[in-house]
């Protein structure tokens, strides 16, 4: 079956004055329009695309990628209200319907908000929704204490930044647990610090635990002095600060990768600073 608000491997089944058509394993097909069809594209070849359905609510299928797909969070921007609702740019030349019963607050033009991207039922059409309270999980969170997660960093509070796990649930990012700069928007790696009894989650942008942190750390600190000419001015006595700015670590992570790589023999420790060996590159 063909997904409408996903992206769809489908098989070129023949061409049209209009563009080529494609099917899926069960004969159903949609049209890709001829300016997105590749000058490679034979019949019987397969092709990546994205399917939704244009002004007259007729599926069609594009080669081109949208910002979001049905079941993700996007932080997009309100191009045009009209009595109706608002129209988002999501990167097609269809822009994406908020309807005014889906509006967390009344949206305005030019303003990006958190919305999520849902499939209307009634119509096919893909839609968004500001009420992401209605459509994040209620149930309570199944991730474990150190689980690697995606990240789709949210708006900023007095504590840190809200952020969106995996397109389901919504943690917080302690300032304490980032050290480099955020913005809402923004897509990254995080993982799962602690799930509380109510189900709130903390999250951080660094693995939990000495085991978990010190290789990754390490790798990033010896990345570091390669591209400085095998020297970083950085000590156990440097301002948390000034490591946080060169290598967007915390103090306390900077001495225990330093601490393993020095153990392995693959740096040298100077007043100065820390230095990588020779051959260690």
């Amino acid at each position: 079956m063909i997904e409408i608000g996903k992206y769809n491997t489908l098989r070129a089944a023949r061409r049209t004055p209009h563009g080529m058509v494609l099917q899926d394993e069960e004969g159903d097909d949609v049209l890709l329009p001829n300016k997105y069809v590749p000058e490679s594209l034979e019949p019987g070849a397969p092709i990546d695309v994205f399917v939704y359905t244009d002004s007259n609510d007729w599926p069609v299928a594009t080669t081109r990628r949208p910002l979001a797909v049905v079941g993700e969070v996007a932080y997009l921007q309100a191009k045009e209200i009209t009595p109706i609702g608002a129209f988002m740019d999501w990167g097609l030349e269809k822009d994406l319907f908020v309807p005014f019963s889906e509006q967390s607050q009344k949206m305005t033009t030019g303003r990006r908000y958190f919305v999520y991207l849902y499939l209307d039922e009634q119509t096919d059409r893909v839609a968004a929704s500001s009420k992401l309270n209605k459509y994040l999980s209620k149930e309570a969170p199944d991730l474990k204490e150190g689980q690697e997660v995606q990240l789709l960093i949210g708006p900023q509070t007095e504590l840190g930044f809200t952020a969106f796990i995996d397109n389901r649930f919504q943690g917080l990012l302690y300032q304490s647990e980032y050290f480099q700069p955020l913005s809402p928007g923004m897509r990254t790696r995080g993982y799962v610090k602690l799930v509380r009894p109510d189900g709130k989650i903390d999250l951080s942008l660094q693995p939990q635990g000495y085991l978990q942190a010190v290789p990754l750390q390490a790798e990033q600190i010896l990345e570091a002095l390669k591209k400085n000419n095998g020297f970083l001015p950085l000590t156990d006595k440097s301002e948390p600060e000034e490591i946080a700015a060169l290598l967007k670590m915390s103090k306390k992570a900077f001495k225990k990768a330093v601490g393993a790589l020095y153990k392995q023999g693959r740096i040298r420790l100077e007043d100065s600073g820390v230095r990588l060996l020779e051959g260690q590159g």
